[in-house]
């Protein structure tokens, strides 16, 4: 049996957590106030930009496990380009971070142009967490194009919860003020500390209900979510016996929740890499409400982690691989 209190101290570094959260939290609030507002703030996020084969990799790959990466296949001497592009381009200064708009000239990078089986120009992909997802080629009509852009966001989302931040699209280029004042401080630090002491003493009732608290108010503060994901993950595995339930995942590997049990216990006990290649795995392995239960358990992991995590930004790759 797991002893009751049980700590998660060189698994998950809550200063890491705290981290990450306050990054998201950020997010989320632009994004509120921008739905407040009618506008989207401002940011250093370039919307649009040109891509090379080099920038491939340095550019496109790493920040499509952050925002949907839409890529547009244009030559000079096209003339169906020259409509698609800029109608590209507005809408995705419409869409205001949700997705950004890389340009790539074939002439000048017929190795993508090859790589990506492009049979002719216009042609529109899109890569989410590394991998590449064909859009449509030709220039389509506005009306498609946004279903194509919708269809594509939600998939991001729900499917590995990559949501971009909002941008505002008049500031893109922008680089803010190496003085811009801090955000103020939330009225929450006292009880989310408490409920941090809770975690780590080992009481995890306790934590639970206190970060349920913070979230009563503030149900988008993002350290409570992760706290509450962490309290949940041991509170899990606190009646489990390791070796019988490592034994029934090691039996039966089609069995979605045996796995989704023995990928809690790796995380706990900081085989975080095993944890998540199970879920993969599983998803891999299962169909329908199984495979749904283990991808849903496998974002959940990846949230108590930290979504910054490069183990995280690795298997959320993995993921893309075996649902593409």
């Amino acid at each position: 049996m797991q002893p009751r209190n049980m700590s998660m101290s060189g698994v998950v570094d809550l200063a890491a957590v705290k981290a990450a959260g306050e990054a998201k939290q950020k997010a989320e609030q632009a994004r509120a106030e921008a739905a407040r507002t009618g506008r989207a703030p401002t940011s250093g996020a370039r919307l649009v930009f040109d891509v090379d084969e080099a920038g491939f990799q340095q550019e496109i790959l790493p920040r499509s496990t952050e925002v949907p990466v839409v890529i547009d296949f244009w030559a000079e001497w096209c003339e169906p380009c020259k409509q698609l592009g800029p109608l590209l381009e507005r809408l995705t200064h419409e869409y205001a971070g949700k997705f950004v708009l890389a340009k790539i000239d074939v002439d000048a990078n017929q190795m993508l142009f090859q790589q990506f089986g492009v049979q002719g120009i216009p042609a529109v992909f899109a890569v989410v967490a590394g991998q590449p997802i064909p859009l449509f080629q030709g220039a389509a009509p506005e009306a498609q194009i946004r279903q194509v852009l919708d269809q594509l966001v939600q998939a991001a989302e729900q499917q590995f919860g990559i949501v971009g931040a909002p941008v505002d699209p008049a500031a893109a280029d922008e680089q803010p003020a190496a003085d811009e004042a801090p955000a103020p401080v939330g009225p929450y630090d006292a009880l989310l500390e408490a409920a941090g002491q809770a975690l780590d003493a080992g009481d995890l009732g306790g934590a639970v209900q206190a970060y349920k608290n913070v979230l009563a108010d503030d149900p988008a503060n993002p350290e409570a979510k992760l706290g509450l994901a962490q309290a949940e993950l041991l509170h899990r595995v606190q009646d489990l016996d390791p070796q019988a339930v490592r034994k029934e995942a090691a039996e039966n590997p089609a069995d979605a929740q045996a796995q989704i049990r023995a990928a809690d216990l790796d995380l706990v006990g900081g085989h975080v890499e095993d944890a998540f290649g199970r879920l993969v795995d599983a998803v891999k392995r299962t169909a329908g409400d199984d495979r749904e239960a283990a991808r849903v358990r496998l974002l959940e992991l990846f949230d108590v982690v930290g979504t910054d995590d490069p183990r995280v930004i690795a298997a959320r790759t993995a993921l893309a691989r075996v649902l593409f």
